[in-house]
């Protein structure tokens, strides 16, 4: 967006650049990396106020300018390799940092100057940590205090921490013990609505749509953003109605939902982490564990619409898979592995030396044995696969039912669950254009586990900033949204 500047609070003021080079850039297919003297100086429009100035802001993507790290708490890369966003024209100095704790997963962002770059400017960084973890989160944060100067041009003792999500309440004294700095706690969701705004508004190549024949169709938002739903999946599932900036309600959402796929195959496969768990499902074959509708018909049933691959019942194969085995122990004496061999020549030499009086009874196998048989049948990658699949349709078919009762026709899937995984994507988007006949459309982010820190982040006010309700009525962000949604109605 030419000339604009986002302030935390503040929101994106109005510069004096004309939009035509950035306009020529666009349209040579390449984001734009410098700027002049004069467009700097008219970004520090209000001393000692934090303006992040996006003018230019793009995705960094090339091999040369690679993003950072996803450090998770056990030192590991993140599945999905957020890519940075750079802010080529950003010049004041930033003071905070911000960071979204979840019930699984504490999400950080922060800006950072570029190191041995005559360019202006910088970029936001995401880190992504485990919640039971917090203390690896803390510590890097920490490291991030004593790097101040050298990131961004502040002062350790300048720090402020912003925070949101069930964390920012549950380890806010840890926090502050810890670091010994401010920490300012902010709504949950508000910030995610916030960071998703912006997000559409202000980066591109950032939000797309996805599909088997195309796996990444950038979209670009329309004049009037709103309304549209949002859908975000963490540990469990919210679905916030948004009909405005700052005009939002819960309308509902479900317990089944990161947490729920982490938890339950925490107990099923030897997986440690929710990546491995995605990993696993990247290689796993539902058909083996789920019924199909080709397993009741034989075919599809194309008189509703159900193709034979369409799942009838999740993990339904398994009660099938189990009384087979139970047969089987049953013909083995519950003994396997050579042990029923070893087991009739012992009760042969038994009957020789004492022979019976009656017949002797068949052995039952125990249900533990049964039960060992038939998880021996379904891989971890297989049982990964089928409840993905399940999590992830329950949450397509709610949202679904939720935009019909709202009239909603644009829905956007953000959240930790999801983390640039095909086959989640995949469900989600077939979900919503199979129920209402594409009538509506599903929309994902590159950064969709951020919305909330980046909210956070961009909300954040210095202390000797005095209009406390300027990020509502100011001229930036949201009222320029809101101006567009006023332009497009009356037209």
């Amino acid at each position: 967006m030419p000339g604009e500047t986002y302030q935390a609070e503040v929101a994106i003021v109005d510069g004096e650049d004309d939009g035509t080079t950035a306009a020529a850039q666009q349209a040579a297919g390449r984001p734009r990396t410098m700027t002049s003297t004069a467009e700097i100086d008219s970004t520090i429009i209000h001393p000692g106020s934090v303006r992040i100035n996006v003018k230019g802001a793009f995705i960094v993507d090339t091999p040369e300018e690679p993003g950072s790290p996803s450090i998770s708490g056990n030192g590991g890369n993140s599945y999905h390799d957020t890519k940075d966003i750079r802010l080529p024209n950003h010049t004041a100095v930033v003071s905070h940092i911000a960071v979204d704790i979840g019930g699984s997963l504490a999400k950080l962002v922060y800006f950072s100057r570029e190191a041995h770059s005559a360019e202006p400017g910088g970029r936001l960084n995401f880190q992504l940590f485990e919640t039971d973890r917090i203390d690896d989160c803390i510590e890097f944060m920490g490291h991030l205090k004593d790097k101040q100067l050298a990131l961004n041009g502040s002062k350790p003792g300048e720090l402020c921490i912003m925070a949101t999500g069930g964390g920012a309440y549950k380890f806010y004294d840890r926090i502050r013990e810890r670091l010994g700095v401010d920490v300012l706690r902010e709504d949950e969701m508000e910030c995610l609505i916030i960071g998703l705004d912006f997000f559409i508004t202000e980066i591109p190549r950032e939000v797309f749509t996805y599909s088997e024949t195309d796996p990444m169709h950038f979209a670009s938002p329309n004049a009037n953003i709103y309304p549209y739903m949002l859908v975000n999946i963490g540990s469990g599932v919210s679905i916030l109605k948004v009909s405005g900036p700052r005009t939002y309600e819960r309308v509902g959402g479900t317990s089944l939902g990161g947490g729920t796929l982490w938890g339950i195959l925490s107990l099923l496969t030897p997986a440690e982490t929710f990546d491995e768990m995605l990993d696993m499902a990247a290689q796993g074959d539902n058909a083996k564990v789920d019924m199909l509708v080709g397993d009741i018909y034989g075919t599809d049933y194309g008189k509703i619409g159900l193709k034979s691959t369409t799942i009838a019942s999740s993990f339904g194969k398994v009660f099938r898979m189990k009384r087979e085995a139970e047969h089987e122990a049953e013909d083995t004496g519950g003994l396997s592995n050579g042990d029923d061999q070893n087991g009739r020549s012992q009760q042969q030499g038994s009957e020789q030396t004492n022979p019976p009086t009656d017949p002797p009874a068949q052995p039952r196998p125990t249900s533990s044995r049964a039960s060992e048989i038939a998880r021996s049948r379904f891989s971890s990658a297989d049982i990964s696969r089928s409840l993905l699949y399940a999590i992830s349709n329950n949450i397509g078919q709610i949202a679904y039912l939720q935009s019909q009762v709202h009239g909603l026709s644009r829905i956007y899937f953000g959240g930790s669950f999801i983390r640039g995984h095909p086959q989640t994507m995949n469900t989600l988007s077939y979900a919503i254009k199979f129920w209402s006949k594409g009538q509506k459309q599903a929309y994902f982010l590159r950064h969709e586990g951020y919305l909330g820190a980046v909210g956070a982040f961009l909300k954040h006010q210095p202390r000797n900033w005095g209009r406390r309700g300027s990020f509502e009525t100011g001229d930036g962000l949201e009222e320029r949204i809101r101006g567009r949604a006023e332009d497009a109605t009356a037209t």
